[in-house]
């Protein structure tokens, strides 16, 4: 199937990738929903993830927020895997426009990528919700407690938390490169979360690759259907 991949990408023009959080796990940042994922590693904890990380809870109990944040969302000595690196050459190539990314880990620039349209934000992205001030992911590592701006405003992570809506200007861009690409590679997610995965229905080009652990709904509609490590799959491109 590597061949098959590979064969497809050259004969490609236009290129958009779509991932979710099975990029990362290769660099040690656990999925949500499989049975090594965050779901599974916080069960019995004080309250559900989904709970956790909704912008009610963060706005009821900050300190709780951020403990579970601090512990359980952040790897910054994380590291691009082969995928990410794969993905960053594919674009220097020319052959690929653009990364559509549910993940909030910032990977994907880390690797070399450029165009990356960040569906969930990014834990490097950090801003005062009293006076505006934005600050990097330091902010939130070196801190304790509540991390607070020099205003005594709260800083909040750039990231879209369960009850926010998804950025409206990052949703037409990704779901404009969608609709102009060729080739649409899927690849570590479930596309069981919307309203990211309904950006499906966007593309019209002629081969849709899917790489992913399990099954997806999507998988019968697909050219090429992938079910090994998706840092092997990708990382051909990279050497």
């Amino acid at each position: 199937m590597q061949n098959e991949l590979r064969a497809i990408v050259e004969s490609s023009r236009r290129i958009v990738f779509f991932g979710g959080a099975g990029v990362s796990t290769e660099s040690g940042i656990p999925d949500f929903r499989s049975s090594a994922g965050l779901y599974a590693q916080t069960a019995g904890t004080l309250a559900a993830p989904e709970e956790i990380l909704s912008h009610s809870f963060f706005v009821r109990e900050p300190e709780l927020f951020f403990g579970f944040y601090r512990s359980s969302m952040l790897y910054p000595d994380a590291r691009p895997n082969r995928a990410h690196l794969g993905l960053a050459a594919l674009e220097a190539a020319g052959r690929l426009k653009a990364v559509v990314t549910q993940n909030i880990d910032g990977l994907h620039q880390a690797a070399g990528s450029r165009r990356v349209l960040e569906l969930h934000g990014s834990v490097h992205r950090n801003t005062c919700q009293a006076c505006g001030r934005t600050y990097g992911l330091e902010a939130i590592t070196s801190s304790s407690g509540v991390p607070r701006c020099d205003c005594s405003g709260i800083i909040k992570p750039d990231v879209v938390l369960y009850e926010e809506a998804l950025d409206r200007r990052v949703l037409a861009e990704a779901s404009e490169e969608i609709s102009r690409a060729d080739t649409l590679i899927v690849g570590g997610t479930s596309l069981a979360v919307y309203p990211a995965a309904g950006l499906l229905r966007f593309f019209e080009g002629g081969r849709l690759v899917i790489i992913n652990a399990d099954a997806t709904d999507f998988d019968p509609a697909a050219t090429l259907v992938m079910r090994g490590p998706i840092g092997a799959a990708l990382g051909q491109f990279a050497d």
